[in-house]
């Protein structure tokens, strides 16, 4: 069933939903590359922005509103608080933990691809932990009837590192590429907006530069005259 009795989607209709959702992804991939090139973005870097775009939103919505899905009310660990590491995973299974891992998955993967300050395997486990945290609170909170524990804390910011860890190769040259200076950007965009201007600056530039030359020419030419004339 896709929603259960009382009109809440369920965790088979979040799956099944996030399946057909599939197509419109692609197309939203589609749309933004094509918008991005026609601001002047060259193919590779807009195909890969809009992927990266689109995949973190594809791929960490539906984990999270899995993990909303309200529980049994007549369990005996419904409302449960576990701090203690690691006692949580004998009773997961394999299915629980694989899904924890992928939860913030997509996020650690693309998300230093797409965003800079996401480009440290560090700073990813700390918000795929942040987000996690934020998600065992609003369980208990809003009276889930689920089991907040610090286990899925360590099982989704785990998944994250690895996978950002995963999609290395893909943005450690760009982290490791030095940052233009403000000065740099600000002369960028004057050359990009007044490029008139700049054409004329380089001509005036150019033509005093072959000034320069003609005066250290005409000196040197006046020096050897000045010696030819003491030899005779």
């Amino acid at each position: 069933m896709i929603f259960n009795s009382t009109g809440s989607l369920t965790e088979t209709g979040i799956v099944i939903l996030t399946v057909l959702a599939l197509p419109a992804a692609v197309l939203a991939m589609a749309v933004l590359t094509l918008v991005r090139r026609g601001l002047g973005v060259a193919w590779r870097p807009a195909l890969r922005t809009s992927v990266a775009e689109v995949a973190i939103v594809y791929g960490t919505v539906p984990g999270v509103m899995l993990t909303m899905v309200p529980g049994y009310a007549d369990s005996p660990t419904a409302g449960a608080v576990s701090l203690e590491p690691f006692a949580d995973l004998p009773s997961m299974g394999p299915v629980n933990i694989v899904g924890n891992l992928m939860i913030f998955a997509a996020l650690g993967f693309f998300g230093p691809i797409r965003f800079e300050a996401l480009r440290s395997v560090w700073r990813v486990l700390i918000l795929a932990a942040v987000g996690s945290v934020a998600i065992e609170t609003l369980q208990y909170g809003l009276l889930l009837a689920r089991v907040s524990s610090i286990d899925d804390v360590i099982l989704n910011a785990g998944g994250a590192a690895v996978a950002a860890l995963l999609s290395w190769p893909w943005w450690r040259r760009r982290a490791a590429s030095s940052p233009a200076s403000p000065a740099e950007h600000a002369s960028g965009l004057a050359r990009s907006l007044c490029p008139h201007q700049t054409a004329r600056r380089a001509d005036y530039s150019s033509g005093l530069l072959r000034s320069a030359r003609f005066c250290s020419s005409s000196k040197r030419f006046c020096a050897s005259r000045r010696s030819y004339s003491s030899s005779l």
